[in-house]
């Protein structure tokens, strides 16, 4: 097994970075954090602990944003309403991005041979036997064909699905929080041997449904009926303070801690018009973990609650005519 082999299969959805900046170091830690676990993503070319009492925020929920559109969604907020949104409640912020969303249009459908445009903003942990610094952010853009059949019929991994398939998916998904959460485990299935045990319902589903909210176009609508989903996953939980996600923008962070593991999975959220923003992977509680490598003993690696190991940050996406095409 190559060494790249086997650092996909140490953590589920870890976001991947520069290779030539971070890979080294970034291998070293996720060995670390999580051994033995296998990566599941979508792609085709992606935690602070909670705190005490809950903050007030104030948000404008951008009713006019369309982010099924071909154009990069809009971070401004013309014709916004304000309101104000505690995050104590994650079937509170949820419901309530999912009540804003269901009032925006969506886009066309791209053509087949149209093409997705993403450019994402990607840090981690350097690994450097503490584990407490962040390497730099780096920057990667990215263009898929809608219609990626070529790589569909490669069957890249389980996980993999084209835009096309996902967008369509996506509306298709029932109303019932319960029958989609159950679709959504159906696309995206767990693993099944002996050395990647199938991962309980809850942690299955919370997977799943980031995967889902990650892909792009997706209509408001369809990213509604999710969000209204995520709200009933056991153990899902909102950050009481908005967090900072790779590219420095503030989020909301619904995060749910990871079972038989010290650390915790975030989607992020825009606490403007709710679209997602990108995930995280951070310590839930301070731990060492000492390396060995082929049987000798390796580095100790310190780990301390609310340390960030791997964050990842969609900063823009569209549709556009051609690869190599922005907006």
């Amino acid at each position: 097994m190559d060494e790249m082999t086997e650092l996909r299969g140490l953590r589920a959805g870890a976001p991947v970075p520069d290779r030539a900046t971070l890979a080294p170091g970034r291998r070293r830690l996720t060995e670390a954090a999580a051994p033995g676990r296998r990566v599941r993503r979508l792609r085709a070319g992606r935690r602070l602990a909670v705190v005490g009492a809950a903050a007030a925020i104030t948000v404008a929920a951008v009713l006019g944003t369309r982010l099924g559109d071909a154009a990069a969604p809009s971070r401004s907020a013309p014709a916004s309403t304000t309101r104000t949104l505690r995050l104590d409640s994650p079937a509170e912020v949820l419901n309530r991005a999912a009540d804003a969303l269901e009032k925006q249009s969506a886009g066309p459908e791209p053509r087949d041979d149209q093409w997705i445009y993403t450019r994402t903003a990607q840090v981690a942990s350097q690994g450097n036997g503490n584990g407490s610094s962040l390497g730099p952010v780096t920057y990667d853009a990215d263009w898929v064909p809608y219609d990626n059949a070529a790589a569909a019929a490669k069957g890249k991994d389980s996980d993999y699905r084209t835009a096309r398939e996902v967008h369509r998916a996506a509306n298709a998904l029932p109303d019932d929080p319960a029958r989609l959460l159950a679709k959504l485990r159906s696309l995206y299935p767990t693993g099944h041997t002996a050395g990647n045990p199938p991962e309980r319902e809850a942690q299955h589903s919370f997977r799943a449904i980031g995967l889902m909210a990650e892909a792009y176009p997706i209509a408001p609508a369809a990213l509604a009926r999710i969000y209204r989903a995520m709200a009933t996953v056991p153990g899902v939980r909102v950050t009481g303070h908005l967090v900072k996600d790779a590219a420095g923008r503030e989020a909301i962070a619904i995060t749910r801690k990871e079972d038989d593991r010290r650390e915790q999975r975030e989607i992020l959220l825009d606490p403007h018009d709710f679209g997602y923003l990108g995930t995280r992977a951070v310590v839930t509680e301070d731990h060492t973990y000492k390396l060995a490598v082929d049987g000798a003993k390796g580095p100790v690696f310190r780990f301390e609650k609310g340390q960030i190991l791997t964050s990842d940050a969609r900063v823009e996406a569209a549709v556009v005519d051609a690869e190599g095409e922005k907006p």
